[in-house]
């Protein structure tokens, strides 16, 4: 059994990245972020416990590690020790039911965490912060109430997320307000949702329902990520492996076409297996990239045999395999990726968390693996003069 430790701002980098590359409003010559913006934590959860919110990432500016205050002044993580040693206490009082805190967001790539009933217990190692890892059973937060929203703001603006890619847990959504005045707002669920998330888990084939994690009082806390719960041993090694050899045999005698770059219609790379890899030529017939079959965590992981390298191939060619596969559209559409949503997820082998999960979601968008931002259809709002974010914490009923 593995478990991973992460260090603070890698997730976040990557989804700020990805949020770059997706069309987003040009800023005015004119504008100029200004060192911090607010945001405002609105708290609608309907619970009495306290709220403990937490700003941590990477400083822009410096690139070093650290926390904001409430005010938006950063403090750098002094050195970790092997074992971790006990990191500063970052947390910042959060609003109680049916009201609201302003806090400063300087410019960032990171994560504001929220917990309810109790702080949460971060470390320092040598490299930096260790985030809470609950799929591990020995890990100080597994019976703590918490989620996360990731955010990047820097010189071109702020883009925030709700997500999902480790686990589902507490109801939230996020804002952003523009300059213009209009507020785009991501991440709510539909009346009922979150129950119903849970339960379809609890009713998916194959033992998905094992994903969930229960407190001492048996209480829901929160879903894993299917990723977690393979490595965990929460769902079958073998879940997707249906599918993935479906896939395999169809492309042996057929070519999958790949269109990674919505902008680049005419960059285009073809896949083909032929002795036990799938190799992608480009329109001149060289091969770019090739890739071993996946397994299921690869494939929910979009990682190990589906990596991904910050590269102009086989990342974004990785990408597209990766959104194909969880969406399950790979044997449905020659085509990838597959613009329509109607499509997604329709095999029986599929990744039913994120499936579930989408069809709860308000406006049906949701990170429910890295790569859900193929197609845009990522829980995530972007401003380049933004004005001011939100948290709002949501009914759990």
């Amino acid at each position: 059994m593995r478990f991973r430790t992460r260090v603070l701002g890698v997730v976040a980098a990557a989804v700020a990245v990805a949020g770059v590359l997706s069309a987003a409003p040009e800023r005015s010559a004119d504008a100029a972020v200004p060192a911090t913006i607010p945001l405002t934590i609105t708290n609608n959860s309907g619970r009495g416990d306290p709220v403990y919110i937490y700003n941590l990432g990477t400083n822009l500016a410096t690139g070093q590690q650290g926390w904001a205050d409430a005010s938006g002044t950063f403090h750098a993580w002094p050195a970790g020790g092997n074992p971790p040693t006990p990191a500063p206490d970052a947390s910042i009082a959060g609003p109680a039911n049916g009201q609201s805190v302003t806090i400063q967001m300087p410019k960032f790539s990171g994560r504001v965490y929220f917990s309810y009933g109790q702080k949460l217990v971060f470390k320092l190692t040598t490299g930096g912060l260790v985030q809470p890892a609950v799929q591990n059973p020995s890990d100080p937060n597994r019976n703590i109430l918490f989620h996360w929203s990731e955010y990047t703001l820097n010189d071109s603006g702020l883009w925030i997320n709700s997500t999902q890619v480790d686990m589902v847990s507490a109801p939230y959504a996020v804002s952003v307000k523009a300059g213009d005045g209009s507020t785009k707002t991501t991440g709510h669920l539909k009346p009922g949702g979150y129950n119903a998330v849970y339960d379809g888990l609890r009713n998916a084939p194959r033992g998905w329902g094992g994903l969930i994690q229960t407190a001492p009082d048996g209480s829901v806390l929160r879903a894993l990520s299917p990723l977690f719960g393979v490595e965990t041993g929460a769902i079958p090694a073998s879940v997707m492996d249906d599918y993935i050899n479906r896939v395999w045999s169809k492309y042996s005698s057929e070519t999958l076409t790949v269109t990674p770059f919505g902008d680049q219609p005419d960059t285009k790379y073809f896949g083909r297996v032929s002795g036990g890899v799938m190799n992608f030529t480009n329109s001149s017939g060289a091969v770019v990239t090739s890739f071993q079959k996946p397994d299921s965590a690869s494939v929910f992981g979009c990682f190990k045999l589906l990596d991904a390298p910050n590269d102009q191939v086989r990342g974004p060619i990785s990408r597209t395999l990766c959104a194909g596969y969880n969406r399950s559209t790979l044997l449905t559409n020659p085509n990838q990726p597959d613009a329509n949503d109607a499509n997604f997820y329709q095999d029986a082998v599929t990744n039913q968390y994120s499936k579930i999960i989408h069809s709860q979601m308000a406006d049906g968008h949701a990170y429910g693996f890295a790569f859900d931002d193929v197609g845009n259809h990522e829980a995530l709002v972007h401003d380049g003069n933004p004005q001011q974010a939100g948290l709002i914490l949501d009914p759990f009923n």
